[in-house]
Protein backbone atom coordinates (compact mmCIF):
# COMPACT_ATOMS: atom_id res chain seq x y z
CA UNK A 1 0.00 0.00 0.00
CA UNK A 2 1.58 3.25 -1.15
CA UNK A 3 1.72 6.52 0.74
CA UNK A 4 -0.19 8.39 -1.99
CA UNK A 5 -3.01 5.81 -2.15
CA UNK A 6 -3.42 5.83 1.60
CA UNK A 7 -3.34 9.62 1.76
CA UNK A 8 -6.02 9.80 -0.95
CA UNK A 9 -8.26 7.39 0.97
CA UNK A 10 -7.84 9.23 4.26
CA UNK A 11 -8.25 12.61 2.57
CA UNK A 12 -11.61 11.36 1.26
CA UNK A 13 -12.74 10.96 4.89
CA UNK A 14 -11.67 14.51 5.74
CA UNK A 15 -13.45 15.84 2.65
CA UNK A 16 -16.52 13.77 3.55
CA UNK A 17 -16.85 15.36 6.98
CA UNK A 18 -16.39 18.92 5.74
CA UNK A 19 -18.77 18.40 2.81
CA UNK A 20 -21.49 16.79 4.94
CA UNK A 21 -21.35 19.62 7.49
CA UNK A 22 -21.42 22.36 4.87
CA UNK A 23 -24.29 20.71 3.00
CA UNK A 24 -26.79 20.79 5.84
CA UNK A 25 -25.59 24.03 7.47
CA UNK A 26 -26.04 25.90 4.18
CA UNK A 27 -29.73 24.92 4.26
CA UNK A 28 -30.49 26.54 7.62
CA UNK A 29 -32.66 29.28 6.03
CA UNK A 30 -34.69 26.55 4.31
CA UNK A 31 -35.04 24.64 7.60
CA UNK A 32 -36.18 27.84 9.30
CA UNK A 33 -38.92 28.35 6.74
CA UNK A 34 -40.01 24.71 6.45
CA UNK A 35 -40.08 23.99 10.20
CA UNK A 36 -41.30 27.50 11.17
CA UNK A 37 -38.37 28.27 13.49
CA UNK A 38 -37.78 31.51 15.38
CA UNK A 39 -34.32 32.82 16.34
CA UNK A 40 -34.19 30.82 19.58
CA UNK A 41 -35.13 27.66 17.69
CA UNK A 42 -32.35 28.28 15.18
CA UNK A 43 -29.88 28.63 18.05
CA UNK A 44 -31.02 25.30 19.51
CA UNK A 45 -30.91 23.78 16.02
CA UNK A 46 -27.23 24.73 15.74
CA UNK A 47 -26.45 23.66 19.30
CA UNK A 48 -27.88 20.13 18.97
CA UNK A 49 -25.00 18.58 16.95
CA UNK A 50 -22.48 20.22 19.26
CA UNK A 51 -24.14 18.56 22.24
CA UNK A 52 -23.95 15.20 20.49
CA UNK A 53 -20.27 15.69 19.68
CA UNK A 54 -19.43 16.82 23.21
CA UNK A 55 -20.99 13.78 24.90
CA UNK A 56 -19.56 11.33 22.34
CA UNK A 57 -16.28 10.74 24.21
CA UNK A 58 -17.22 7.58 26.18
CA UNK A 59 -18.70 5.98 23.06
CA UNK A 60 -15.78 6.96 20.83
CA UNK A 61 -13.14 5.68 23.27
CA UNK A 62 -14.88 2.33 23.60
CA UNK A 63 -15.45 1.87 19.86
CA UNK A 64 -11.87 2.88 19.03
CA UNK A 65 -10.62 0.09 21.30
CA UNK A 66 -13.12 -2.47 20.01
CA UNK A 67 -13.28 -1.66 16.28
CA UNK A 68 -10.25 0.43 15.45
CA UNK A 69 -10.35 3.65 13.47
CA UNK A 70 -10.92 2.06 10.04
CA UNK A 71 -14.20 0.39 10.93
CA UNK A 72 -15.33 3.28 13.12
CA UNK A 73 -14.75 5.72 10.24
CA UNK A 74 -16.81 3.61 7.85
CA UNK A 75 -19.74 3.12 10.22
CA UNK A 76 -19.87 6.76 11.37
CA UNK A 77 -19.70 7.96 7.74
CA UNK A 78 -22.68 5.78 6.86
CA UNK A 79 -24.58 7.27 9.81
CA UNK A 80 -23.76 10.79 8.61
CA UNK A 81 -25.00 9.94 5.13
CA UNK A 82 -28.26 8.68 6.65
CA UNK A 83 -28.47 11.83 8.79
CA UNK A 84 -28.49 13.97 5.65
CA UNK A 85 -31.44 12.04 4.25
CA UNK A 86 -33.12 12.07 7.66
CA UNK A 87 -32.90 15.85 7.86
CA UNK A 88 -34.47 16.18 4.43
CA UNK A 89 -37.42 14.04 5.57
CA UNK A 90 -37.75 15.39 9.15
CA UNK A 91 -41.43 16.34 9.60
CA UNK A 92 -41.02 18.52 12.71
CA UNK A 93 -38.56 20.50 14.77
CA UNK A 94 -38.23 17.90 17.61
CA UNK A 95 -37.46 15.14 15.10
CA UNK A 96 -34.86 17.34 13.41
CA UNK A 97 -33.22 18.00 16.79
CA UNK A 98 -32.92 14.27 17.49
CA UNK A 99 -31.40 13.71 14.05
CA UNK A 100 -28.89 16.50 14.69
CA UNK A 101 -27.84 15.05 18.05
CA UNK A 102 -27.16 11.79 16.22
CA UNK A 103 -25.23 13.82 13.67
CA UNK A 104 -23.06 15.23 16.45
CA UNK A 105 -22.35 11.78 17.86
CA UNK A 106 -21.35 10.49 14.42
CA UNK A 107 -19.22 13.58 13.77
CA UNK A 108 -17.40 12.95 17.05
CA UNK A 109 -16.71 9.36 15.99
CA UNK A 110 -15.55 10.21 12.46
CA UNK A 111 -13.45 13.13 13.67
CA UNK A 112 -11.46 10.87 16.00
CA UNK A 113 -11.27 8.00 13.52
CA UNK A 114 -10.05 10.03 10.56
CA UNK A 115 -7.44 11.85 12.64
CA UNK A 116 -6.24 8.50 14.00
CA UNK A 117 -5.89 7.34 10.40
CA UNK A 118 -3.95 10.51 9.55
CA UNK A 119 -1.63 9.97 12.50
CA UNK A 120 -1.13 6.32 11.49
CA UNK A 121 -0.25 7.47 7.96
CA UNK A 122 2.43 9.80 9.29
CA UNK A 123 3.82 7.09 11.56
CA UNK A 124 3.85 4.39 8.88
CA UNK A 125 5.64 6.43 6.22
CA UNK A 126 7.46 8.91 8.50
CA UNK A 127 6.11 11.81 6.46
CA UNK A 128 4.12 14.80 7.70
CA UNK A 129 0.76 15.19 6.00
CA UNK A 130 -1.82 16.01 8.69
CA UNK A 131 -1.99 19.72 7.87
CA UNK A 132 -2.81 18.95 4.23
CA UNK A 133 -5.50 16.53 5.34
CA UNK A 134 -7.08 19.31 7.37
CA UNK A 135 -6.81 21.55 4.31
CA UNK A 136 -8.88 18.94 2.47
CA UNK A 137 -11.48 19.20 5.25
CA UNK A 138 -11.66 22.95 4.61
CA UNK A 139 -11.93 22.22 0.90
CA UNK A 140 -14.87 19.92 1.61
CA UNK A 141 -16.64 22.77 3.38
CA UNK A 142 -16.04 24.99 0.36
CA UNK A 143 -17.29 22.28 -2.03
CA UNK A 144 -20.47 21.89 -0.01
CA UNK A 145 -21.13 25.63 -0.20
CA UNK A 146 -20.54 25.60 -3.96
CA UNK A 147 -22.98 22.71 -4.38
CA UNK A 148 -25.60 24.66 -2.46
CA UNK A 149 -25.12 27.65 -4.75
CA UNK A 150 -25.33 25.46 -7.86
CA UNK A 151 -28.49 23.63 -6.79
CA UNK A 152 -30.15 26.88 -5.73
CA UNK A 153 -29.27 28.54 -9.04
CA UNK A 154 -30.78 25.56 -10.88
CA UNK A 155 -34.02 25.90 -8.92
CA UNK A 156 -33.67 22.69 -6.92
CA UNK A 157 -35.18 22.35 -3.46
CA UNK A 158 -33.73 21.04 -0.23
CA UNK A 159 -34.54 17.39 -0.94
CA UNK A 160 -32.89 17.56 -4.36
CA UNK A 161 -29.86 19.22 -2.80
CA UNK A 162 -29.52 16.58 -0.10
CA UNK A 163 -30.03 13.74 -2.59
CA UNK A 164 -27.22 15.05 -4.79
CA UNK A 165 -25.09 15.58 -1.70
CA UNK A 166 -25.74 12.01 -0.54
CA UNK A 167 -24.58 10.63 -3.90
CA UNK A 168 -21.35 12.61 -3.71
CA UNK A 169 -20.79 11.53 -0.09
CA UNK A 170 -21.28 7.90 -1.11
CA UNK A 171 -18.61 8.36 -3.79
CA UNK A 172 -16.19 9.79 -1.22
CA UNK A 173 -16.90 6.92 1.14
CA UNK A 174 -16.22 4.40 -1.64
CA UNK A 175 -12.94 6.18 -2.40
CA UNK A 176 -11.88 5.80 1.23
CA UNK A 177 -12.38 2.05 1.42
CA UNK A 178 -9.10 0.91 -0.15
CA UNK A 179 -6.10 2.52 1.43
CA UNK A 180 -7.05 3.12 5.05
CA UNK A 181 -5.13 1.35 7.80
CA UNK A 182 -6.57 -1.70 9.52
CA UNK A 183 -4.25 -1.28 12.52
CA UNK A 184 -3.81 2.22 13.90
CA UNK A 185 -2.50 1.71 17.44
CA UNK A 186 0.93 3.30 17.62
CA UNK A 187 2.04 1.69 20.85
CA UNK A 188 3.90 -1.62 20.66
CA UNK A 189 1.82 -4.80 20.86
CA UNK A 190 3.47 -5.65 24.17
CA UNK A 191 2.20 -2.47 25.80
CA UNK A 192 -0.21 -3.23 28.64
CA UNK A 193 -3.90 -2.58 28.17
CA UNK A 194 -5.08 0.71 29.61
CA UNK A 195 -7.53 0.49 32.50
CA UNK A 196 -11.14 1.32 31.74
CA UNK A 197 -10.87 4.63 33.54
CA UNK A 198 -8.04 6.58 35.07
CA UNK A 199 -7.23 10.15 35.80
CA UNK A 200 -5.71 11.78 32.70
CA UNK A 201 -1.98 12.39 32.88
CA UNK A 202 -0.24 15.72 32.61
CA UNK A 203 0.32 15.34 28.85
CA UNK A 204 -3.33 14.52 28.20
CA UNK A 205 -4.52 17.46 30.29
CA UNK A 206 -2.23 19.93 28.51
CA UNK A 207 -3.15 18.63 25.05
CA UNK A 208 -6.85 18.81 25.91
CA UNK A 209 -6.55 22.38 27.20
CA UNK A 210 -4.56 23.38 24.12
CA UNK A 211 -7.29 21.97 21.88
CA UNK A 212 -10.05 23.74 23.82
CA UNK A 213 -8.28 27.10 23.52
CA UNK A 214 -7.46 26.49 19.84
CA UNK A 215 -11.08 25.63 19.01
CA UNK A 216 -12.25 28.69 20.94
CA UNK A 217 -9.94 30.86 18.84
CA UNK A 218 -11.11 29.38 15.53
CA UNK A 219 -14.79 29.51 16.49
CA UNK A 220 -14.54 33.14 17.57
CA UNK A 221 -13.14 34.18 14.18
CA UNK A 222 -16.03 32.48 12.37
CA UNK A 223 -18.71 33.94 14.62
CA UNK A 224 -17.50 37.43 15.54
CA UNK A 225 -15.25 38.77 12.77
CA UNK A 226 -18.09 40.12 10.63
CA UNK A 227 -19.73 41.86 13.60
CA UNK A 228 -16.41 43.40 14.64
CA UNK A 229 -15.85 44.80 11.15
CA UNK A 230 -19.36 46.30 11.04
CA UNK A 231 -19.85 47.53 14.61
CA UNK A 232 -16.31 48.43 15.70
CA UNK A 233 -14.19 48.97 12.60
CA UNK A 234 -17.02 50.68 10.70
CA UNK A 235 -16.66 48.62 7.53
CA UNK A 236 -19.36 48.94 4.86
CA UNK A 237 -21.78 46.03 4.51
CA UNK A 238 -20.00 44.67 1.45
CA UNK A 239 -16.75 44.23 3.38
CA UNK A 240 -18.04 42.53 6.52
CA UNK A 241 -17.82 38.96 5.09
CA UNK A 242 -14.16 39.61 4.33
CA UNK A 243 -13.31 38.98 7.99
CA UNK A 244 -14.21 35.31 7.68
CA UNK A 245 -12.62 35.19 4.21
CA UNK A 246 -9.33 36.62 5.53
CA UNK A 247 -9.22 34.10 8.35
CA UNK A 248 -10.47 30.98 6.54
CA UNK A 249 -8.65 31.67 3.28
CA UNK A 250 -5.33 32.22 5.01
CA UNK A 251 -5.82 29.09 7.08
CA UNK A 252 -6.62 26.97 4.03
CA UNK A 253 -3.58 28.13 2.07
CA UNK A 254 -1.27 27.83 5.06
CA UNK A 255 -2.33 24.24 5.71
CA UNK A 256 -1.09 23.30 2.24
CA UNK A 257 2.46 24.26 3.26
CA UNK A 258 2.49 23.67 7.02
CA UNK A 259 3.67 20.06 6.79
CA UNK A 260 6.98 21.27 5.35
CA UNK A 261 7.43 23.56 8.34
CA UNK A 262 6.64 20.67 10.67
CA UNK A 263 9.34 18.53 9.06
CA UNK A 264 11.92 21.29 9.28
CA UNK A 265 11.26 22.83 12.68
CA UNK A 266 9.05 20.32 14.49
CA UNK A 267 5.44 20.41 15.66
CA UNK A 268 6.18 22.16 18.93
CA UNK A 269 7.95 25.09 17.27
CA UNK A 270 5.27 25.44 14.59
CA UNK A 271 2.41 25.37 17.10
CA UNK A 272 4.06 27.63 19.67
CA UNK A 273 5.16 30.22 17.12
CA UNK A 274 1.84 30.04 15.30
CA UNK A 275 -0.29 30.52 18.40
CA UNK A 276 1.95 33.39 19.53
CA UNK A 277 1.59 35.01 16.09
CA UNK A 278 -2.20 34.68 16.28
CA UNK A 279 -2.30 36.27 19.74
CA UNK A 280 0.06 39.11 18.81
CA UNK A 281 -1.56 39.83 15.44
CA UNK A 282 -5.08 40.02 16.87
CA UNK A 283 -3.91 42.10 19.84
CA UNK A 284 -2.28 44.66 17.54
CA UNK A 285 -5.42 44.76 15.38
CA UNK A 286 -7.66 45.42 18.39
CA UNK A 287 -5.36 48.16 19.66
CA UNK A 288 -5.01 49.83 16.27
CA UNK A 289 -8.67 49.69 15.24
CA UNK A 290 -9.85 50.18 11.68
CA UNK A 291 -10.76 47.89 8.80
CA UNK A 292 -7.29 47.17 7.40
CA UNK A 293 -5.71 46.29 10.78
CA UNK A 294 -8.71 44.07 11.51
CA UNK A 295 -8.36 42.15 8.26
CA UNK A 296 -4.62 41.76 8.82
CA UNK A 297 -5.26 40.60 12.38
CA UNK A 298 -7.83 38.01 11.28
CA UNK A 299 -5.44 36.81 8.57
CA UNK A 300 -2.67 36.44 11.16
CA UNK A 301 -4.96 34.24 13.24
CA UNK A 302 -5.60 32.04 10.22
CA UNK A 303 -1.89 31.85 9.46
CA UNK A 304 -0.87 31.15 13.04
CA UNK A 305 -3.60 28.64 13.95
CA UNK A 306 -3.55 26.66 10.68
CA UNK A 307 -1.25 23.90 11.92
CA UNK A 308 -2.27 23.96 15.59
CA UNK A 309 -5.16 21.48 15.63
CA UNK A 310 -3.52 19.04 13.16
CA UNK A 311 -0.40 18.89 15.34
CA UNK A 312 -2.41 18.41 18.52
CA UNK A 313 -4.33 15.53 16.93
CA UNK A 314 -1.07 13.86 15.95
CA UNK A 315 0.36 14.33 19.44
CA UNK A 316 -2.78 12.94 21.10
CA UNK A 317 -2.74 9.87 18.82
CA UNK A 318 0.86 9.19 19.89
CA UNK A 319 -0.21 8.93 23.51
CA UNK A 320 -3.22 6.59 23.31
CA UNK A 321 -6.55 6.15 21.51
CA UNK A 322 -8.34 7.36 24.66
CA UNK A 323 -6.29 10.56 24.64
CA UNK A 324 -7.19 11.25 21.03
CA UNK A 325 -10.87 10.63 21.81
CA UNK A 326 -10.78 12.93 24.84
CA UNK A 327 -8.91 15.73 23.08
CA UNK A 328 -11.23 15.65 20.06
CA UNK A 329 -14.43 15.46 22.11
CA UNK A 330 -13.59 18.02 24.79
CA UNK A 331 -12.15 20.36 22.18
CA UNK A 332 -15.73 20.83 21.00
CA UNK A 333 -16.44 22.56 24.32
CA UNK A 334 -14.19 25.42 23.27
CA UNK A 335 -15.95 25.64 19.92
CA UNK A 336 -19.36 25.72 21.62
CA UNK A 337 -18.66 27.73 24.75
CA UNK A 338 -16.25 30.28 23.31
CA UNK A 339 -18.61 32.41 21.20
CA UNK A 340 -21.27 32.74 23.94
CA UNK A 341 -18.61 33.67 26.51
CA UNK A 342 -17.26 36.33 24.16
CA UNK A 343 -20.83 37.59 23.73
CA UNK A 344 -21.38 37.87 27.49
CA UNK A 345 -18.11 39.75 27.96
CA UNK A 346 -18.86 42.00 24.98
CA UNK A 347 -22.29 42.86 26.40
CA UNK A 348 -20.71 43.80 29.73
CA UNK A 349 -17.77 45.71 28.22
CA UNK A 350 -17.36 45.92 24.45
CA UNK A 351 -16.67 43.65 21.51
CA UNK A 352 -13.01 44.64 21.75
CA UNK A 353 -13.06 43.37 25.33
CA UNK A 354 -14.77 40.18 24.23
CA UNK A 355 -12.20 39.48 21.52
CA UNK A 356 -9.42 40.06 24.02
CA UNK A 357 -10.43 36.62 25.34
CA UNK A 358 -9.38 35.22 21.97
CA UNK A 359 -5.95 36.83 22.36
CA UNK A 360 -5.61 35.16 25.74
CA UNK A 361 -6.82 31.79 24.38
CA UNK A 362 -4.22 31.80 21.60
CA UNK A 363 -1.51 32.70 24.10
CA UNK A 364 -2.62 29.84 26.37
CA UNK A 365 -2.28 27.41 23.44
CA UNK A 366 1.37 28.45 23.15
CA UNK A 367 1.82 28.06 26.92
CA UNK A 368 0.29 24.57 27.05
CA UNK A 369 2.27 23.32 24.07
CA UNK A 370 5.48 24.89 25.34
CA UNK A 371 5.17 22.96 28.61
CA UNK A 372 5.43 19.60 26.81
CA UNK A 373 8.42 17.67 25.51
CA UNK A 374 7.74 16.91 21.84
CA UNK A 375 9.50 14.44 19.51
CA UNK A 376 12.32 15.78 17.36
CA UNK A 377 11.52 17.22 13.91
CA UNK A 378 11.50 14.47 11.24
CA UNK A 379 14.49 15.90 9.37
CA UNK A 380 16.57 15.93 12.56
CA UNK A 381 15.20 12.56 13.68
CA UNK A 382 16.19 11.02 10.32
CA UNK A 383 19.74 12.29 10.77
CA UNK A 384 19.79 10.92 14.31
CA UNK A 385 18.53 7.55 13.09
CA UNK A 386 21.31 7.34 10.54
CA UNK A 387 23.79 8.05 13.32
CA UNK A 388 22.33 5.33 15.55
CA UNK A 389 20.26 7.46 17.94
CA UNK A 390 16.75 6.06 18.63
CA UNK A 391 13.83 7.90 20.18
CA UNK A 392 11.90 6.04 22.82
CA UNK A 393 8.25 5.10 22.88
CA UNK A 394 5.73 7.93 23.31
CA UNK A 395 4.08 7.68 26.71
CA UNK A 396 1.70 9.79 28.73
CA UNK A 397 4.20 10.89 31.39
CA UNK A 398 5.33 14.29 32.68
CA UNK A 399 8.68 13.79 30.98
CA UNK A 400 7.67 13.23 27.35
CA UNK A 401 4.87 13.50 24.85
Amino acid sequence: MSFHRSRLAIAALFCFLGFQYSTWVSQIPAFRDRLHLDEADVGLFLLAPGIGATVSYPLVARLMRRWGSRRLAGVSALVLLAVLLGLAAAPSFPVALVVLVVDGLAVGCLNVAMNAQGAALEAAFERNTMARLHAVFSGGILAGALLTAAVTAAGGGQRVHFAVGAVLLAALLALSRDGTFREDHQQPAAAPESPRWRLPGRVTVLLTLAMVFAELTEGAMNDWSALYLRDVAGAPAGLTPMGIAAFAGTMLVTRLFADRWRSRWGDQAVVTAGAALAAAGLAVALLAGGVVPALLGFASVGLGMAAVTPCIYVAAARVAPETLSLVASVGTVGLLAGPPIIGFVASATSLVGGLTIVVGAAALVAACVGALSWPRPPEIAAADKRSGWHEGMITDTPESL
